[in-house]
C-alpha cells in the first residue's frame, strides 16, 4: 500500500525536513537513550548505533525493534510537553501495526484499539503504531483529528448546530459519501477518515459498539438534564506524527482518557465550539441578562464540571478532575528531577482552565525542551524546534558544547532552506 510521494502530498508538507546528520543524530540520541534506561550496557549501545547507523547511510532509514518502538512511544508521552496527564507514561500500552497497511485492515485494527481502550469503563492508555514514512514514500494514515468526533453544521440563516470546530470536517465527509441524519443533531457522530498513499480519502463509521457516549446530568438540579448533553468517552488523537530517533510514524493514534475540564470548561463551554454557557445558567435558575457582573460564568462551570464528573462516575467511565491531575503532575516533575531529568512543560498548556491559580500547577516554573522522541503535528508549528536533548547524559562539557553548537549552525542551515 505505499506509492512514491507527490510533491503536493499534505503529509509531506507537515513532515519535519531532516539532513542525513540530524537523522543520524536523533538516531543515536534514542538508541543511548534506550540501552541506558533500560541497563542494557555499553557494548551492545555501540553495536546498535553501528548498525543503526550502516542502514542509515544505505537506504536513509531503519527499523526499530518492538522493544524500542514500545519505549519510544512512551518516552514521546513523557516528552511531550503540552500533556499534563504524563505520570503514568510508563503505562501506556503500545499495539505494534507496522505491518498493518491497507486502510480497511487499519480501520479494523482502529476499531479494535477502541474497544480495547474502553473495555467496561476503566479506560486503558493505548497507541497503536503503523508503518513509518520510508525515504520517498508514505503510508496511509488518518486524516481526521480524533477517531470519534461530532458533526457541525453551518445552517442558511447563519446558525450552527453541533460542534463548529468540525464543520469543515463535516463537510468534507459529506461530499465524501457520508449519509447526513436528515435531522441535524447537536451530537451526530461523524465518520473518520483515512488518506491512502495515492492520496485518495476513505471514510470508516465507528460502529456504536466501539463507542460509548455519557449523558450528562446534573446531582441537584433536574432541570440540567433538559440540555441534552453528552460526550463520547474515550478521546483518541489520531492526526498527530510521533517521531522516535528520525523515523516518523503519520499513523499513531493514541488515547488517555479525560480530564474534566477538557468537556466541561472547553468543548461544551468555549464560544468557538458548543457556547453552552447560558443555558447552563439557566437550568441552574440563573438569568444571564439580569446578571449585573459576568460572574454567572464562574458558578454556570463549575456545575458544569461538576455535572460531567458526576456522570462519568455514575456510567462508571475514567475521569480524572483538574485539581487531582495537577498534583499529579507535580509529582511527575519531581519525579523527574529527582531522576536527573528536568521535566518538559509547557505553561499555557499544563495549567487547567478552570480554577487555575488553585492548583499547583499555576506557581510551577516550566520549559518547553522541545526534546524527541515526541508527537507533533506541523513542522511549521510544534514540530519545527523538535531535537534531542542529551542534558541528562553522562557526557563531556566538550561534547556538550560541540553538539550545541551543532545543532544551532544545523538549525541556521534549516530556515534557509526553506525559505
Amino acid at each position: 500500500m505505499f506509492d512514491v510521494v507527490a510533491r503536493a502530498s499534505p503529509l509531506e508538507r507537515r513532515l519535519r525536513k531532516l539532513s542525513p546528520g540530524e537523522r543520524l543524530d536523533e538516531a543515536a540520541s534514542f538508541v543511548r537513550r534506550f540501552h541506558r534506561e533500560n541497563g542494557l550496557g555499553t557494548k551492545a549501545c555501540r553495536a546498535r548505533i553501528a548498525q543503526v547507523s550502516r542502514s542509515l547511510g544505505t537506504c536513509g532509514s531503519y527499523e526499530h525493534t518492538p522493544e524500542e518502538l514500545a519505549f519510544g512511544a512512551r518516552l514521546a508521552w513523557r516528552n511531550h510537553a503540552r500533556c499534563i496527564g504524563r505520570l503514568p507514561w510508563e503505562s501506556l500500552e503500545v499495539l505494534d501495526c507496522r505491518g498493518v497497511r491497507d486502510p480497511d485492515q487499519m480501520a479494523a485494527s482502529l476499531m479494535e484499539h477502541m474497544v480495547s481502550a474502553l473495555g467496561d469503563g476503566r479506560i486503558r492508555s493505548l497507541i497503536s503504531i503503523f508503518a513509518p514514512v520510508e525515504p520517498g514514500r508514505f503510508p496511509a494514515y488518518v486524516k481526521s483529528a480524533q477517531l470519534t468526533q461530532y458533526a457541525g453544521y453551518l445552517l442558511d440563516d447563519g446558525r450552527r448546530i453541533g460542534d463548529p470546530q468540525n464543520i469543515e470536517a463535516t463537510r468534507s465527509a459529506v461530499e465524501l459519501g457520508w449519509s447526513r441524519p436528515e435531522r441535524h443533531g447537536a451530537f451526530d457522530l461523524l465518520p473518520f477518515v483515512i488518506r491512502e498513499p495515492r492520496g485518495a480519502r476513505i471514510l470508516f463509521d465507528v460502529p456504536r459498539d466501539c463507542i460509548r457516549e455519557v449523558e450528562i446530568v446534573h446531582p441537584d438540579a433536574p432541570d440540567f438534564a433538559d440540555l441534552g448533553l453528552r460526550w463520547y468517552a474515550v478521546p483518541c488523537v489520531s492526526d498527530m506524527i510521533l517521531t522516535i530517533g528520525g523515523v516518523d510514524y503519520p499513523c499513531a493514534p493514541f488515547n488517555g482518557y479525560y480530564m474534566c475540564t477538557e468537556i466541561a470548561s472547553r468543548n461544551l463551554s468555549d464560544e468557538h465550539r458548543y457556547d453552552l454557557l447560558p443555558r447552563v445558567a439557566q437550568a441552574l435558575g440563573d438569568d444571564p441578562k439580569a446578571s449585573a457582573t459576568e460572574l454567572w460564568k464562574d458558578r454556570a462551570l463549575t456545575e458544569l464540571n461538576r455535572a460531567v464528573l458526576h456522570s462519568f462516575d455514575a456510567a462508571g467511565v475514567t475521569m480524572i478532575d483538574h485539581h487531582t491531575v495537577s498534583r499529579q503532575y507535580m509529582t511527575f516533575a519531581q519525579r523527574e528531577r529527582a531522576k536527573g531529568r528536568d521535566p518538559s512543560g509547557a505553561w499555557s498548556w499544563i495549567v487547567p482552565p478552570q480554577a487555575s491559580a488553585s492548583c499547583p500547577v499555576f506557581h510551577a516554573g516550566m520549559r518547553d525542551l522541545h526534546a524527541t522522541p515526541n508527537f507533533y503535528r506541523s513542522r511549521a508549528s510544534d514540530g519545527a524546534r523538535l531535537a534531542p536533548n542529551d542534558a541528562d547524559e553522562d557526557r563531556s562539557r566538550l561534547r556538550r558544547r560541540l553538539d550545541k553548537e551543532k545543532r544551532r549552525w544545523r538549525a541556521h542551515w534549516r530556515r534557509w532552506r526553506e525559505r
